[in-house]
């Protein structure tokens, strides 16, 4: 049989055993699954290179797909804006700011509290660094990855990440009074 025919069979027989793996060592169900078809996108890709008989495919995609876990350790996450909240305040019932920003139920009270949330974001992020303020707008709302913002830029992705990061913490110190006093009331 045809090594990419075995692989593609493999992966619908065994997916959910690997996706069940790969859900144990990472954060969401999405990661997950995002893991699980880029392994398998290479490794059907990587079998058309194979010059011997692969003994155990099982094992060979495990192995990517244990690599492919480790690597996205190894990456360093940015946080996103969405990461504001701690787990005490998802414990204490406390919505995030996307919540607040997200809600398009129109009243007064939700009205001014939106307009509150992007007012302050609008001014923190005119305090910030101008390198730290466009890689923190590109990727939270534009949607540029690193990659691509490093491709275009020539600035390295960690650099990049690095700038997110303060571009985060400094919003974060900015808007947690805000965010106090709106869960507050």
């Amino acid at each position: 049989m045809d090594l990419a025919l075995q692989i593609e069979n493999l992966f619908k027989t065994d997916r959910k055993k690997f996706l069940g793996f790969i859900r144990q060592r990472v954060r969401s169900q999405e990661e997950a699954e995002d893991i699980l078809q880029d392994v398998f996108t290479n490794v059907l890709a990587a079998s058309a290179n194979v010059q011997r008989p692969i003994e155990n495919i099982a094992s060979w995609v495990f192995t990517a797909v244990r690599n492919r876990i480790i690597d996205s350790y190894r990456k360093k996450r940015a946080e996103t804006f969405s990461d504001m909240q701690t787990p005490g305040q998802a414990e204490d019932g406390v919505d995030a700011f996307e919540n607040f920003l997200g809600d398009f139920s129109s009243s007064p009270e939700s009205d001014l509290i939106r307009k509150t949330i992007w007012e302050s974001v609008q001014a923190g992020l005119a305090e910030l660094p101008a390198e730290q303020r466009e890689v923190f707008v590109k990727n939270e709302f534009e949607g540029i990855s690193f990659r691509e913002m490093s491709e275009e830029t020539g600035v390295n992705i960690n650099t990049l990440l690095a700038r997110k990061r303060y571009a985060v913490l400094h919003l974060r110190k900015k808007l947690k009074d805000l965010y106090r006093s709106i869960n507050n009331n």
